[in-house]
């Protein structure tokens, strides 16, 4: 029985037999669909990529208002649409080594303050022209410049100089910083023609697939590139991303065969999909949390004592066991995990003490509600972890008005724009790029408004000290002004749940992002 279905499962693989076929002839012969979907995965990873189809995936975080220029990118659909068409000088693999991607090489002169990065020769854009260490230089320029609103911009602030060298880009820093190429890996700075100064949304990259069709909050298609230089990437001819925002939909569409693969998958759900026929439960571990935010510098969370309050009024662990399910561990209001180098355990965990929390809150003078804004698009079970944290506030005493958004325009009108929300974060390689991108006060996407001038003082002589274990007890400083002053409220990290349907191979586990770091698309093929 055994020869006889590891030959049928390699004919599957070789598109000479059906699927269907095959788990069929598996039933009659009295073995599970488990076992039998087991060997076809086998079967189909053993004869590698096959190329061509079309390959779909239903996605969460897509909004009408979202563009083509990386600039302005803040959810998962943008982020997905920007790995699938663009390319940057680096990125990171799944266990945290450097790869390099337009940039053939990278080096740094002893002290750390200057760094070469040498253009990949025979990558070309998907308007046929060659990729140039002029167009990385303008790109770098574009998300330099405080006028582009760039995500990426307060990643550019150390930098002092840049310019060409022959095939090379040379960027000098006014301080060490032994991080640096982490920071050129981040979503924002995919190469584009002139840097995107002419168009930034024209949708041109050098990415293995080229924008066909692009209508927001819809779905975005492309198609392969047949000039893209990696041959191990992009094996589908096309691929589709279809805007599902709705949970219920998204499941819906996986099941009918509409899509290949879905995001975030709601931790409540999961032991039920699990039992679904062909269908494979994708999940990793990594830096991504949950938060609820408040800005430090509006009222009336500009008082000190109202963000103790509204922290010590928060129950993590039950947000861990009824929210995540267990899918993460408990947070403790500050971005950083044991996922980071350089992480200090040894900051005390905050408690939920709703006695704490009606203290604070009282000394803070506050009354009447308290609006919290959340949305399905927040994160998977935001509005009922909203709704939980309504009643742990309620324990000390703070009344918290729910208020529901929706989806479309979430991230455009709500999120960093009104000052108590519900939000996630991905997370970033290191804690320099967490904390620059996120809380250090020129950041443009510092969503809590949080400016204090020692924290920035010792970002950035952290970053420019080369000694690990001078540069840990800063990072341990920084977290501890943060827990203690910050608006950050970060109960919990989060591990990614996706799902694949039947025939989806080339899956890679990867905790950097989800849907395989962001790079499903680019890596999975479907089995004949």
């Amino acid at each position: 029985m055994s020869n006889e279905l590891d030959f049928l499962s390699k004919r599957v693989a070789l598109g000479k037999l059906s699927r269907r076929d095959f788990l069929g002839r598996a039933t009659a012969l009295g073995v599970s669909a488990t076992f039998a979907n087991g060997l076809l995965s086998t079967a189909a990873k053993a004869a590698g990529p096959i190329k061509g189809g079309t390959l779909k995936a239903g996605m969460q975080g897509g909004t009408s208002t979202d563009s083509l220029d990386p600039a302005t990118w803040q959810s998962q659909v943008p982020a997905m649409v920007g790995w699938t068409y663009g390319d940057g000088l680096v990125t990171l693999s799944p266990t945290g080594e450097l790869v390099p991607r337009v940039a053939s090489e990278f080096g740094s002169s002893p002290d750390a303050k200057t760094w070469t990065f040498k253009i990949r020769k025979g990558v070309t854009f998907h308007n046929g022209k060659d990729v140039t260490a002029a167009d990385v230089l303008a790109t770098l320029e574009r998300h330099s410049d405080e006028k582009s609103k760039s995500g990426a911009y307060g990643l550019m602030t150390g930098i002092e100089t840049m310019k060409v060298d022959g095939d090379t880009v040379v960027i000098g820093l006014k301080e060490a910083n032994a991080d640096l190429p982490y920071l050129m890996g981040d979503y924002h700075l995919m190469i584009q023609p002139n840097g995107g100064k002419d168009n930034p949304t024209e949708g041109i990259s050098c990415g293995p697939y080229k924008v066909v069709a692009n209508e927001p909050g819809v779905r975005h298609t492309f198609e392969k590139y047949d000039g893209y230089w990696n041959p191990d990437l992009g094996h589908a001819a096309t691929v589709e991303i279809i805007v599902i925002n709705d949970a219920t939909a998204r499941i819906s569409a996986l099941q009918s065969g509409q899509v290949n693969i879905i995001n975030r998958v709601e931790p409540k759900i999961v032991d039920l999909i699990k039992r679904v026929p062909g269908v494979t439960i994708r999940t990793a571990s990594g830096r991504g949390h949950y938060v609820f935010i408040n800005h430090c510098n509006t009222a009336p969370f500009d008082n000190l004592d109202l963000r103790l309050a509204l922290k010590y009024a928060m129950n993590r662990q039950e947000m861990v066991d009824r929210i995540l399910m267990g899918y993460g561990s408990i947070g403790n209001d500050i971005p950083i995990n044991k996922a980071y180098p350089l992480f200090s355990d040894d900051l005390e965990q905050r408690p939920f003490d709703p006695e704490k929390a009606a203290e604070h809150y009282k000394k803070s003078g506050h009354s009447g509600s308290i609006v919290l804004r959340t949305s399905d698009v927040a994160f998977p079970g935001a509005v009922d972890a909203a709704q939980l944290y309504q009643q742990s506030c309620a324990a000390a005493g703070i009344t918290v008005e729910v208020k529901r958004e929706p989806g479309d325009g979430y991230w455009s009108e709500v999120w960093n724009k009104q000052p108590f929300s519900t939000s996630y974060w991905g997370g970033r390689p290191t804690q320099d790029q967490m904390y620059s991108t996120a809380y250090y006060s020129k950041a443009d996407w510092n969503d809590t408004r949080f400016f204090n001038e020692k924290f920035d003082q010792l970002l950035l002589t952290a970053r420019a000290e080369l000694d690990n274990v001078k540069r840990k007890a800063m990072y341990r400083d920084m977290a501890t002004i943060l827990q203690a002053e910050g608006g950050l409220i970060a109960p919990m990290f989060n591990d990614y749940i996706d799902a694949t349907g039947p025939n989806v191979e080339g899956w890679v586990e990867d905790p950097n992002y989800e849907l395989s770091g962001g790079y499903a698309l680019q890596r999975c093929w479907l089995a004949a």
